[in-house]
């Protein structure tokens, strides 16, 4: 009895050192994300906790010559406050993965019962474990585990999209400044126009009527520069927001201008396979679907919820003899023997047989019994989120399908319409408006036509920048869509490519 007491005792040491030891260190788990950010954006570095004090060098570091789209990805995913506080999310996600695989502390109760008439108490004590746990603490870490991993996946992805933002908001900025530089420009065409009417109508050639369409168009542009300039400072605001800047955003250097040229994008479906290996919310969904399968069985495994065992330990009470009459017992003893006699003295076996029993230990057992409550509620409540999760992995895994082939169809548009801008309308557009003044300046043409052929070039210049401005704004999206940077998933088109080629190759060989 006493050596498996002992066993039980040392057993209960060592759980409590074994929970004693658990600290909650989720450094391991920010790394993981860092891992996954990069091979979702291409960036090195994302935000880790412990070097805060670190960012701000860091950042002033990337801005000391200005700043490219990848930079400001980088900085966005160093210093955007927001995500600094979705990296809590993991914290608090590795302390449930520790609590989900420590055991419920020992319980240890303890009475004293005291007798009617005076005397030692009765003294009970139990201390008890819930053994239950020994088949429940491996499901519901597990479980933790997985929602652990969820949880990296999220903040990854919303790590990735804030990259994408970035990159969005930077080319933004970029065409929002070319578009002000071309107002300026439009301003001075407009100005200049107004200087020949006012020149031919000085030579007799003009009239009021044409110097006043030429003004009006003059100050048409005059306004639209204000606006253009309000709406570049906005969009400057808007990206320095993202990176987590405070600083004035008009002093922010863009050294990237818009892209020009773009390659031809891959099919549709093939970035569609690309999309469903990648994209993080599908890897965050099925770690979904596995946490709620874990989940599901620690519900079951609740069914015996407690089954504790223990020692017991019960001292019985000894109740109050009272006081001893020496006198009288020596009287007794000396009638009885016929001569003065010391009163006798008690056996100590009488004694205790008077007093009651000593110490009694032994083995205890407690189970709650399920015949009410059979956890009926919290497994149907699993069953049906492991129902919910199956079926948002598969709506997700379609409308990927949908979205993608939108998001290509989309950015191949945007890049056949900036290459028709730049290679036919803005050449059209300059070479009608040079004639048409020249024209004018020679008395062929007439005044209303050299202000349409101004007008189309003017609207012309305006659709391009912003068509180019699309076209760059597309990159990010696509990186977004697929999962990857824009370089490395056409390197990976590539290689699949060149792979099957080869398979090819040594099938008809």
């Amino acid at each position: 009895m006493l050596e498996k007491t002992g066993k039980f005792a040392w057993s209960l040491v060592a759980m409590v050192l074994v929970g004693g030891c658990a600290t909650v260190n989720p450094q391991h788990d920010y790394e993981r994300v860092g891992q996954r950010v990069a091979e979702a954006t291409g960036q090195e570095r994302v935000y880790q906790p412990e070097d805060d004090g670190l960012v701000d060098g860091l950042v002033a570091e990337l801005m000391q010559d200005g700043i490219s789209a990848d930079e400001a990805a980088q900085i966005s995913l160093l210093n955007n406050q927001t995500l600094q506080a979705v990296f809590m999310n993991v914290g608090m996600a590795r302390a449930d993965a520790i609590q989900a695989g420590l055991y419920t502390n020992p319980f240890l109760g303890v009475s004293a019962l005291l007798p009617d008439g005076g005397g030692l108490p009765n003294i009970q004590s139990t201390v008890a474990q819930n053994i239950a746990e020994l088949w429940q603490i491996p499901i519901r870490k597990r479980a933790a585990e997985r929602s652990l991993d969820a949880a990296i996946v999220g903040l990854a992805r919303t790590a990735a999209g804030l990259a994408a933002d970035a990159k969005t908001a930077y080319y933004t900025a970029v065409g929002a400044d070319e578009r002000l530089r071309i107002a300026h420009e439009n301003l001075e065409i407009a100005k200049s126009l107004l200087d020949m009417a006012l020149a031919r109508q000085k030579a007799g050639a003009g009239n009021e009527l044409n110097v006043n369409l030429s003004r009006s168009i003059a100050l048409d542009s005059e306004i639209r520069v204000e606006r253009v300039r309000l709406a570049a400072a906005d969009s400057r605001r808007d990206l320095a927001a993202i990176l987590g800047l405070v600083v004035d955003a008009d002093a922010l250097v863009l050294n990237d201008s818009l892209p020009g040229e773009f390659p031809d994008a891959p099919a549709a479906e093939t970035l569609v396979e690309l999309a469903k290996q990648w994209r993080l919310d599908i890897q965050a969904a099925k770690q979904s679907v596995a946490s709620a399968e874990a989940n599901l069985e620690y519900q079951y495994a609740l069914v015996w919820p407690v089954i504790q065992i223990g020692l017991s330990l019960e001292r019985s009470e000894r109740a109050s003899q009272g006081g001893r009459d020496i006198l009288a017992d020596t009287a007794r003893a000396s009638i009885a023997n016929g001569a003065l006699t010391a009163p006798g003295i008690q056996p100590r076996s009488e004694r205790r047989s008077a007093d009651g029993q000593g110490f009694i230990i032994g083995p205890s057992l407690g189970i709650t019994l399920p015949i009410f409550d059979q956890n009926q509620a919290q497994i149907a409540i699993a069953a049906y989120t492991l129902q919910q999760t199956n079926k948002t992995l598969d709506a997700l895994d379609r409308a990927v399908t949908q979205e993608v082939r939108s998001v290509v169809d989309r950015a191949m548009t945007a890049w056949r319409l900036m290459r028709i801008y730049r290679d036919q309308s803005i050449p059209l557009a300059q070479v009608n408006l040079d004639l048409s003044r020249e024209a004018y300046r020679a008395g062929r043409a007439s005044f209303l036509s050299v202000l349409e052929t101004q007008r189309f070039f003017l609207e012309t210049r305006r659709g391009y920048v912003g068509a180019l401005q699309s076209s760059a704004t597309m990159i990010p999206e696509l990186e977004r869509t697929i999962g990857l940077p824009f370089d490395r998933f056409l390197a990976e088109v590539n290689n699949g490519t060149e792979r099957n080629e080869s398979v090819g190759e040594e099938n008809g060989s």
